[in-house]
C-alpha cells in the first residue's frame, strides 16, 4: 500500500523560512518538477480519508457559490463539485492547473483559474470558502489579508472549512496549529465544528451574524 507523501517529506526550500514572508511560485514549481504527485494527494489512503472527512464536515448539503484557493490537482474539488451550484478553483502552478482542468472537465459549473493567495481571489459573495492545506504557506501579512478577504466575501451564515497538516514542516512560514489557532480568533467567524488528530486539524466556522446554528438545527431536527 502506498504511504502518504506528507508535507515534511517534500524537498524544503534552501533557505530558512521567514514567518513574515510567503512561499512563492518557485517553491511550488520545484515540487511539481520533482514529483508527479507532490503531496501524495492522489495516491494515499491518508489523503483519501482526509478528503472524505472534510466533505462530511460541511454543514449544508448544497452550496450556491464556493471558492477553493490552492486546489492543486483538483482531488478535493472533485468531491466538492456535486455539492455546489458554482465552484471556483484556483492554483498558481501550471501542472496543477492542467490536472485540475482535466479532472473537473465533466463539471460545467466548475471554473479553474490561475490565482495566488490572497491577491487573486475572486470577489464574493460566497457561501462556502475552503482553505485546505494552503494557509501555512503564507507569511503573517498575507494570512491577515486572506482572513480579511474571506470574511468580507462570505455571505451571512456562510461556511469556512479549514484543514491543515499539524506535524513538523520546518520549511513553512507557520505551523498548521498556528493557522487554526489564529483562525479561531478572527472577528466575524464563529466555530461550528472541530476535529483534531495527530496529523491534521479540521475546523468549520460560519460568518456571523446571524448566530451559528448546529447541523441538527439547520436540518430541522429538534
Amino acid at each position: 500500500m502506498d504511504e502518504p507523501v506528507t508535507p515534511d517529506a517534500v524537498t524544503p526550500d534552501p533557505v530558512t523560512p521567514d514567518p513574515e514572508r510567503s512561499l512563492g511560485l518557485a517553491h511550488f514549481d520545484r515540487l511539481w518538477a520533482s514529483e508527479n504527485d507532490p503531496w501524495g494527494l492522489e495516491s494515499s489512503w491518508y489523503e483519501d480519508r482526509k478528503r472524505a472527512l472534510s466533505v462530511a464536515a460541511l454543514p449544508e448539503p448544497r452550496y450556491r457559490r464556493a471558492l477553493e484557493p490552492g486546489c492543486a490537482g483538483g482531488a478535493l474539488s472533485e468531491l466538492l463539485a456535486p455539492r455546489c451550484a458554482e465552484l471556483h478553483c484556483l492554483d498558481v502552478a501550471d501542472p496543477a492547473l492542467e490536472r485540475a482542468r482535466t479532472r473537473l472537465a465533466p463539471y460545467r459549473h466548475v471554473r479553474v483559474g490561475r490565482g495566488g493567495i490572497p491577491d487573486d481571489l475572486p470577489a464574493g459573495p460566497f457561501d462556502l470558502v475552503v482553505v485546505s492545506e494552503v494557509a501555512y504557506y503564507l507569511g503573517t501579512p498575507d494570512r491577515a489579508a486572506l482572513w480579511r478577504t474571506v470574511v468580507d466575501a462570505l455571505e451571512p451564515g456562510g461556511t469556512v472549512l479549514a484543514v491543515h497538516w499539524i506535524r513538523e514542516a520546518p520549511e513553512y512560514p507557520v505551523t498548521g496549529d498556528q493557522v487554526h489557532d489564529e483562525l479561531a480568533g478572527i472577528d466575524g467567524l464563529a466555530p461550528l465544528a472541530d476535529h483534531r488528530e495527530a496529523d491534521f486539524r479540521l475546523d468549520v466556522l460560519v460568518r456571523t451574524p446571524p448566530p451559528a446554528r448546529s447541523v441538527a438545527l439547520r436540518a430541522g431536527v429538534r
